[in-house]
């Protein structure tokens, strides 16, 4: 297979901006849940339907969750979702018409000259509306279903890239038991 030169550049920009942040998070030793609940965030608030919002977004979840999340966990995930929540886009929007038994938007190029014109009608206006509802209901579903995916992904990587102990209930060698001797003073 020839190798065009647009795929050249693909192979070092995807280790440097997804593989090595990844690598230097699992080698941190980092908890696999942790990790998980991290990915899993970045991920539901990276698909948020208004686009440019979503670093804003994390960066408010982090600073309410605190130590709860992982940082640069849900910035990451959040960064791998930016695709994908440019495909969710139209989906939340008809989601949220089902929902809200609202007037189907048409998707046609004169609403688009409007939206980037400044001159919004109503309509428009309640079609972001209708996509934030879309994702405001989807949002806890993708969470959930997203940590139960991340989470054995999560073990696997933790156990196969931490050079600590995922746990510190968990003796970095269980077979080697250590004894204090108590000195009568």
């Amino acid at each position: 297979m020839p190798v065009s030169p647009s795929m050249i550049g693909v192979g070092p920009w995807f280790n440097k901006k997804i593989v090595d942040p990844l690598l230097q998070i699992l080698r941190r030793g980092t908890e696999p849940k942790q990790l998980a609940f991290s990915a899993a965030l970045g991920i539901t608030l990276g698909v948020f339907p208004i686009c440019g919002v979503t670093v804003f977004l994390c960066a408010m979840a982090i600073a309410l969750l605190g130590s709860l999340c992982h940082s640069p966990s849900v910035m990451l995930a959040n960064f791998i979702a930016t695709p994908i929540e440019l495909s969710l886009v139209v989906p939340f929007l008809r989601f949220g018409e089902v929902i809200s038994g609202g007037p189907h938007f048409p998707l046609t190029s004169d609403a688009m000259k409007k939206v980037l014109t400044g001159h919004a009608s109503r309509e428009v206006l309640l079609s972001i509306v209708h996509a934030l509802l879309g994702w405001l209901v989807a949002a806890p579903f993708i969470l959930v279903i997203m940590y139960i995916i991340f989470l054995p992904c999560c073990k696997l990587l933790v156990r196969k890239f931490s050079p600590v102990p995922s746990s510190p209930k968990k003796p970095l060698h269980p077979h080697m038991e250590v004894k204090l001797k108590v000195r009568d003073v």
